[in-house]
């Protein structure tokens, strides 16, 4: 069957709801046409939630996940992870919550966490926070008996390794490949916790939701410090009153795509001695080099990296120019498993080569829509990477890197118009980023459904849109988001 190729076919219609973006088994996006569909979906709505194909792999578990866990455990609640020190790193995490008793079982060499009906928000709350997943191809090949599949996996990974390092100017054994990029972040929090432990974390700039959970849940403590314009006097008084075991920052941040100021935050940390970990999934290597400033970075290999929006992974890089190098590289080595499947790091070995090539055309689409979206008299606002916090993003973007293709907007009177907006766009809609085709989502309600108030505190618009700008002609998409502004 020939999969729909959606630069030209955008599934935007109300009838297409639940239908995965791409039109594949393993999509990591699914159709939410209209603004009521987003809703549906994060009340959990049957008329919403019963059509849906797919959904992003750490919120919505894959069918094939779900076969995978009834052959392990049947009818109990159960979710498979790709070792047996993942399914005890869950059991410890589980314990903690003191929801309900879990154990591991292991059946034809996979492991499953299983759990009581009671348990299972906790299950899902550690499979969903640190992305130590299984993805939706190893659930496949551990369905029919292949689960140990070996391809030439060592020759595969050191090639996607050697891509990596290449775009991060350092070496291939400074790079850890993660089942996720959530997982990489998870990677990180387990290193500074083993270099400094019992210490509280520190996340500047208003995080990607998962990232301070993570946090919250899983370390010991975390502060959020959201006002990017006092960020480094706020990291300084908060050091002053104990020490932190690391600092995590996206770079740009989402969905507001401001930065810190690394010139001015870096220093506070290394006088203190505090890691910093950023995470430049939005802006990717091509355009910023954070290499001055970050001692570690996680990516996410499933966005811009790959671009197909359909195979999962991350990527934990130690920078070599950190003073902390050898320090975390050693206690990154040491806690590392190769979980990364194999069939997924084919996709990504062989769509990493052709990233460059992609990102140049990202940048150029994102800033012709970026600069039409800011003159346009029906916008109240955009928030794109060369203004918000503009001179901090320009200190680290490489002199031939850009400005990306991720840009947030809001209408005018965007409690009505934003819904009407949203539904009249002829664009696929649905969660992630990064796709070669255009993705829009309200990000805000897609997020933080359950605390808007809280988001809207910390500066975020609830009725906000976000747009993912792919490789289509950017005169067709202009046409297309302006019929949507004025419809």
């Amino acid at each position: 069957m020939v999969q729909r190729n959606l630069l030209d076919n955008p599934a935007w219609r109300p009838e297409e709801l639940g239908q995965s973006l791409p039109d594949s088994r393993h999509a990591v996006s699914v159709a939410l046409p209209r603004w009521q569909d987003v809703v549906g979906y994060e009340e959990k709505s049957p008329e919403v939630i019963n059509r849906l194909q797919c959904g992003y792999p750490r919120f919505v578990i894959h069918r094939s996940v779900q076969d995978l866990a009834r052959q392990i455990a049947g009818d109990r609640p159960c979710l498979p992870f790709p070792s047996r020190h993942v399914a005890r790193l869950c059991v410890a995490f589980m314990q903690r919550c003191g929801d309900a008793a879990a154990q591991i079982i292991e059946r034809d060499g996979q492991f499953g966490v299983v759990t009581s009906v009671v348990g299972y928000d906790s299950l899902k709350a550690f499979w969903q926070h640190t992305g130590m997943i299984v993805s939706s191809r190893r659930a496949d090949a551990a369905c029919k008996g292949a689960g140990h599949l070996q391809q030439d996996d060592t020759a595969v990974r050191h090639s996607l390794r050697c891509q990596l390092a290449e775009l991060y100017d350092c070496s291939p054994d400074d790079v850890f490949l993660q089942p996720s990029g959530m997982a990489a972040t998870y990677a990180a929090l387990r290193i500074v916790l083993e270099r400094t432990p019992d210490t509280p974390t520190v996340q500047i700039g208003f995080p990607y939701v998962d990232t301070l959970k993570l946090q919250e849940k899983l370390g010991h403590g975390a502060t959020l410090l959201h006002d990017l314009t006092r960020c480094p006097d706020d990291v300084e008084m908060l050091l002053q009153r104990g020490p932190l075991a690391g600092c995590f920052g996206e770079i740009p941040g989402n969905p507001l795509l401001g930065s810190a100021d690394l010139r001015l935050v870096t220093p506070v940390l290394r006088r203190h001695g505090v890691p910093f970990i950023a995470d430049d999934v939005v802006a990717t290597p091509f355009n910023v080099n954070l290499t001055p400033h970050a001692d570690m970075i996680a990516t996410s290999l499933t966005k811009y990296l790959v671009g197909t929006g359909d195979a999962m992974g991350g990527a934990l890089i130690c920078n070599p120019r950190s003073p902390y190098h050898a320090e975390l590289k050693t206690i990154a080595a040491a806690q590392h498993e190769e979980l990364l499947w194999i069939e997924d790091a084919v996709i990504l070995e062989t769509q990493v080569k052709r990233f460059p090539e992609r990102m140049r055309i990202h940048n150029r689409n994102g800033k012709i829509i970026a600069e039409r979206l800011h003159a346009h008299p029906l916008i109240e606002q955009v928030w794109y990477p060369k203004w918000s916090f503009g001179e901090a993003y320009e200190a680290v973007r490489r002199p031939e890197g850009g400005w990306g293709s991720l840009i947030t907007f809001l209408p005018k009177n965007a409690e009505t118009a934003s819904p009407r907006l949203y539904d009249n766009l002829h664009l696929c809609k649905g969660p992630s980023l990064g796709t070669s085709f255009t993705l829009a989502c309200p990000f805000t309600l897609l997020a933080h459904y359950t605390e808007l108030d809280w988001a809207e505190a910390c500066g975020i618009p609830r009725n906000l849109i976000r747009l993912s700008i792919g490789l289509e002609d950017p005169e067709e998409l202009w046409q297309r988001i302006e019929y949507a502004i004025t419809a």
